[in-house]
């Protein structure tokens, strides 16, 4: 296990920069996912860590230590990829062993080594086959046992499950949090696909165009987002955001839309003047059919059995989305009253930031 520190790390292709000044601490044991549009900068990351990528400046500290010199052999660390890599004349087994066996380790240490990730990873029945014979699954197995027999101090993943169908991925995403809480080990993951960052991770870092946008767990991130690109990026159906204006009138506080709708928030105390531009923020889940003097007019819906999906759209043309748990009788061309519920609402002002938090968003999200 080991914890990783990133102080002040800049990488630049030429006089393109691609990754800004991040510093960023990785606790050891944890599981941390880097998610974020393609181009942001992950994958990058993570190759400088493992010592793929030169580090143009900035340093990076594995249990304290400076490795961002090393050679990627010397970093104690394993990375598993997108593509398998896996030798295809070799068996399962050699492929294991080939690592290990160029280190001239002790034939009995690379035996007991390849054995442990092969009950690990439950693929003994595997060891005779050659990659030709694997699934993608199984595969995908090999390729992380390939990590496992090295006994790493931390393991980095690039999007090792973007390869594989919907169904298979569910499943390897539950064998990865099972195998990390068998380990104990660090590790590091990339993807862009943020339902695998908010299932998987202990502590998720949303990058944009090189930059940390924001640092934290699932649920924190999803509840309180601190900015307008973290509150569109993370949940699905995506946030709605709906633009305003700030009415004061003593301490009562009110969202005036652009619909000419009034919002009014009882519980919030925000430092914005009267007439001040903000965005309103409310997820899908939390805006419900109900006596309201909001209104939208429905564009169609999804029926998913579990819930359904309403896509509508305010008067003046802002799309509107309602997450409404079991079989919504609403229809194309219905206009519907919306109450949307004040402990939910997120609040941006014009440079995109929160403000005006809800003090009370722990209780109600857990409840």
């Amino acid at each position: 296990m080991a914890e990783i520190e990133l102080k002040s790390v800049r990488k630049a292709f030429q006089s393109f920069e691609v990754i800004h000044g991040i510093d960023l601490s990785i606790v050891d044991g944890s599981f941390t996912v880097f998610v974020g549009p393609s181009g942001c900068g992950k994958s990058t990351l993570l190759r400088m860590m493992a010592g793929l990528e030169e580090v143009t400046s900035g340093e990076i500290r594995i249990d304290g230590a400076r490795c961002d010199h090393l050679l990627p052999s010397a970093r104690g660390m394993a990375m598993v990829f997108q593509s398998y890599a896996l030798y295809p004349h070799m068996s399962v087994e050699q492929n294991l062993k080939f690592g290990l066996e160029n280190q001239k380790l002790p034939k009995q240490e690379v035996a007991a080594r390849v054995a442990k990730a092969a009950s690990i990873l439950q693929i003994e029945h595997l060891l005779a086959r050659r990659p030709s014979q694997l699934s993608g699954g199984q595969s995908q197995r090999v390729a992380i046992g390939r990590a496992i027999v090295k006994e790493p101090k931390a393991f980095l993943f690039d999007e090792p499950l973007s390869n594989l169908d919907a169904e298979l991925r569910i499943k390897m995403r539950g064998e990865l949090i099972s195998l990390h809480k068998r380990l104990g080990s660090t590790m590091v993951y990339v993807t862009h696909d943020q339902v695998e960052a908010m299932t998987m991770a202990d502590q998720i870092v949303v990058l944009n165009e090189g930059r940390i946008e924001q640092v934290g767990s699932p649920i924190e991130l999803y509840a309180q987002p601190a900015n307008l690109f973290v509150a569109r990026f993370l949940g699905a159906p995506p946030m709605n955001l709906l633009k305003g204006k700030v009415v004061r009138s003593g301490n009562q506080i009110t969202i005036m839309l652009d619909d000419g709708t009034p919002v009014p928030l009882r519980d919030r105390m925000i430092d914005l003047s009267d007439g001040a531009p903000i965005t309103l923020g409310i997820r899908p889940e939390h805006a419900e059919i109900g006596e309201s003097a909001f209104k939208v007019g429905v564009n169609g819906t999804e029926i998913l059995g579990a819930e359904t999906i309403i896509h509508a759209e305010m008067g003046t043309g802002y799309p509107f989305t309602i997450a409404q748990r079991g079989i919504s009788r609403a229809k194309a061309g219905d206009v519907i009253p919306v109450a949307i519920r004040e402990p939910f609402v997120h609040l941006f002002d014009e440079s995109g930031w929160v403000v005006g938090a809800s003090s009370d968003w722990r209780s109600a999200y857990m409840n």
